[in-house]
């Protein structure tokens, strides 16, 4: 047990490396005691999230307790089969999901700005 703790103080993990888990791909029936069972193998789970709007039924976040269990969860469930559909596992990145979120925010000022002046976009092509 002390020989595997300090091989992980060792081991550098890629930036991309984090305890959450994004996971696609899954049965709209599936439940978070399941998620428990398929993601728990791989250690301490500090957080299930089940998407449960349209645009999010299908996806999930694991929350692990520590690094090194959500990089083996990741490793060897993603493309697990579960009710004949292969899970989608990736690890959780804010700046990606915040990015369009932004390019959004940056179009309605654009717009608005637009309108503000009266400028279309047929005169800004002249």
């Amino acid at each position: 047990m002390a020989l595997s703790m300090q091989k992980r103080n060792n081991v550098r993990l890629p930036p991309e490396v984090n305890r959450v888990l994004y996971v696609r791909n899954l049965p709209y029936k599936i439940t978070s005691d399941e998620m428990y069972d398929i993601f728990g193998k791989y250690g301490a789970i500090r957080q299930i999230r089940v998407g449960n709007t349209p645009e999010t039924r299908g996806t999930a976040f694991v929350v692990y307790e520590d690094i090194f269990d959500a990089k083996n969860a990741r490793d060897h469930l993603s493309g697990f089969n579960v009710c004949n559909r292969y899970l989608v596992v990736l690890y959780y990145q804010s700046t990606k999901a915040f990015k369009q979120l932004d390019v959004d925010k940056k179009q309605e000022e654009l717009d608005q700005m637009k309108a503000k002046y009266n400028i279309s976009t047929e005169e800004l092509r002249k």
